[in-house]
């Protein structure tokens, strides 16, 4: 019998391997959400560097998404413990919903280069995901510590 050889990153037991580059590409992604969220409130009146914060903001957002998005769920993984991971996912869709109500409040509020009625919704949104993907992290490692036995 021919063995099949495959150099997929996810084939033959490589999912660990695969989790920890999505878990740090993630990593970047809400790195730059913080970034393009803490830049405006230093530098409250620059509109180049709200615009640019914007923009980071923006690309944090898709990269943490996209990168929830793949999936990293081993075959032997419970129904919970899939379903936990996809729940990270959500946070993501918050986090583009952020940047999508940033670029929205600041087209609508045009003269208007930083306030709290431009902010207002991404912030929200922000907080909404940041409190989605630190609840799902922490059932994620409990119930991994559970299904392993570790607990």
């Amino acid at each position: 019998m021919k063995k099949v050889r495959t150099t997929a990153p996810f084939a033959n037991g490589n999912k660990e391997r695969l989790r920890r580059r999505i878990e740090a590409i993630s990593t970047v992604g809400l790195l730059l959400i913080a970034a393009g969220l803490m830049a405006p409130f230093a530098a409250v009146e620059d509109a180049l560097i709200a615009g640019i914060c914007k923009w980071v903001f923006a690309a944090g957002a898709v990269i943490y998404t996209v990168a929830r998005m793949v999936n990293v769920n081993d075959p032997g993984d419970s129904l919970k413990l899939r379903r936990l991971r996809r729940m990270e996912m959500w946070a993501g869709f918050c986090f583009v919903v952020a940047s999508g109500f940033w670029f929205y409040n600041a087209h609508r509020l045009a003269g208007i280069v930083f306030s709290l009625p431009v902010m207002n919704n991404t912030i929200v949104f922000t907080l909404a995901g940041a409190m989605i993907q630190v609840i799902s992290s922490w059932m994620i490692s409990a119930r991994a510590k559970k299904e392993k036995g570790l607990d």
